[in-house]
């Protein structure tokens, strides 16, 4: 499985960007997508994930109500629409997936996710 991850860049705070993760080798049509991001200095830190089984979604603490995760099954692709940013959502954001219907407490966990995207760089800045 490869994942690519695209759609970041350089927003102001307030504005928005739609990340996606695209990905071949296999079809998104099962187990959890996950969306992670990386500050420098800082942890890996769990931003949303996706649960093919019932469609379920989860968000960390810190994106609830501005981010919103998406899936395209058609495309194999996930998006991350991201709102109302501010200068500390910057970071590297990297996508992932697992092989597993992870339930809640197991999502924010990244050892539990397979495969990893490259990221791709958000900047939050006037």
């Amino acid at each position: 499985v490869q994942l690519q991850a695209s759609g970041g860049g350089l927003v102001q705070p307030g504005g928005s960007l739609r990340l996606s993760c695209a990905a071949s080798g296999r079809t998104l049509s099962r187990g959890t997508m996950g969306w992670f991001r990386q500050a420098p200095g800082k942890d890996r830190e769990f931003v949303a994930a996706y649960r093919w089984s019932g469609g379920s979604k989860f968000y960390g603490d810190a994106v609830k109500d501005r981010f919103t995760i998406s899936r395209n099954n058609a495309e194999s692709t996930i998006y991350l629409q991201m709102n109302r940013l501010k200068p500390e959502d910057t970071a590297t954001y990297y996508c992932a997936t697992s092989s597993l219907s992870l339930i809640m407490s197991e999502v924010k966990k990244p050892a539990r996710y397979n495969y990893w995207g490259q990221g791709t760089q958000v900047t939050v800045s006037s």
